[in-house]
């Protein structure tokens, strides 16, 4: 017997020749047979291809077959879907909580070719094995086995998450000892570079040799760029581990921008990046950690730099109520899909293309580690601030760019109060 149109079988079989076999005899009859082989999968297959029918093996490595039955009987589309259970369990017990799971049909493996495609063809047009079980026993030892199978996947979990938790603190106590461990070498090699660059035989020779002075201050350069590297990894393990201490005081947030501004004028001018700023959006004495919030700002700013091709432009505007400083900070770049819009605040995460990678902070969609957002939002959280990100999309062609706003509380406790007439000062 062949039907006249491709009738779709849904087997969920986690036995690739079990599979094969039963794809063979079913196909050999005019059926579209499709195979998952596992209790998920097969859920998903089937929400997407809307099976004629659903065959399906109890014993499976993820949920049992008994579990998906239940999962797809409780959608409107497989209520009235034949689902067919085809086991080797032939255990009345496991029988009887099968069909209390609710199948229409239970065929014991190894079956007969004929007796399949009979079964099938029955299902297929309606057909309903009436069973005789005691459907409440059934159902209690169902519920039984439910809850079982829960518990134990709970308690995986949990060891799983206890097991990843030991090996995240192995793993930042590592990166901690190797930053100090390289700090120490670094700083004396950075004071000795600088050294060499004010040395009045090295800087008479650099005079006469311009390619000399070059090449030391590249060298001198490059040992920041990694002492800089190493101070973030030691930053976002505060920041991890709770450790971070702020130094708030008194900070005129006017000067802490325009120095943070100037830091990139070469590279502004050189990627021919124009620049809205005025630090007069910014208030002079706000309580901050500045050496930390500067490093905000730096990572922010840099950020737009790098996402923003040559010739785009970078803003920079604030504005306060008396309680929050909001300050925004824009760009014409290729913007970030929303879906990255919390993604981009994790620890190593980049939207970088790896493979595009530079050393270079501020080239065009140039480089990093991937912690300059984590350490920004860990310094903004500290402050009891907020920080996120506004952006329609990621798109290199339109530059739909980005928005970073962030908030930060500007303490009432610390603000100077001016005395009015009479009173004391």
């Amino acid at each position: 017997m062949t039907t006249d149109t491709k009738t779709k079988i849904l087997y969920i079989e986690d036995n690739p020749l079990n599979a094969k076999l039963v794809q063979r005899v079913l196909g050999a009859e005019g059926y579209e047979v499709l195979v998952a082989e596992n209790g998920l999968s097969g859920i998903d297959q089937a929400t997407s291809t809307k099976p004629d029918l659903i065959l399906m093996d109890i014993n499976l490595p993820d949920l049992s077959g008994r579990e998906v039955t239940t999962r797809l009987r409780a959608m409107d589309q497989f209520k009235t879907v034949p689902i067919v259970a085809l086991t080797a369990q032939t255990d009345e017990q496991q029988r009887a909580m099968t069909i209390a799971a609710g199948v229409d049909g239970y065929i014991t493996k190894p079956f007969e070719v004929e007796e399949l495609s009979q079964r099938v063809k029955f299902h297929l047009q309606g057909g309903k094995e009436h069973f005789k079980i005691d459907k409440d026993e059934a159902q209690r030892q169902y519920n039984q086995e439910l809850v079982s199978h829960l518990e134990r996947k709970l308690r995986e979990v949990q060891e799983a998450n206890e097991a990843l938790k030991r090996l995240d603190k192995i793993k930042d106590d590592f990166i901690q000892r190797v930053a100090h461990e390289l700090r120490t070498p670094l700083t004396i090699i950075y004071g000795y570079g600088r050294l060499l660059q004010t040395a009045e035989p090295l800087v008479k020779i650099g005079v006469t040799n311009p390619e000399f002075g070059a090449y030391l201050d590249g060298l001198v350069e490059s040992i920041e760029r990694m002492h800089t590297l190493v101070n973030e990894i030691l930053t976002i393990y505060r920041i991890a581990t709770r450790e971070i201490e702020l130094n708030i005081g008194p900070t005129n947030m006017q000067d802490l921008t325009e120095e943070c501004v100037t830091s990139f004028s070469q590279a502004l001018a050189q990627r021919k990046i124009g620049l809205i700023f005025n630090k007069h959006d910014f208030p002079t004495v706000m309580q901050v950690d500045g050496d930390l919030v500067k490093l905000v700002f730096s990572n922010l700013i840099g950020n737009a730099i790098k996402y923003t091709p040559d010739g785009g432009s970078v803003s920079i505007k604030a504005d306060n109520d008396g309680n929050v400083l909001r300050v925004k900070i824009s760009d014409t770049g290729i913007g970030i899909s929303k879906e990255e819009h919390q993604r981009i605040f994790e620890r190593f995460y980049s939207t970088s293309n790896t493979e595009l990678h530079s050393t270079s902070k501020t080239a065009f969609q140039g480089g990093g580690l991937g912690l300059g957002l984590s350490i920004t939002k860990g310094i903004i959280d500290a402050h009891e601030g907020k920080i996120w990100v506004e952006s329609a999309g990621k798109d290199e062609q339109k530059l739909p760019g980005s928005t970073f706003v962030l908030e930060l509380p500007m303490r009432k406790t610390y603000q100077q109060v001016t005395p009015k007439a009479g009173e004391p000062n």
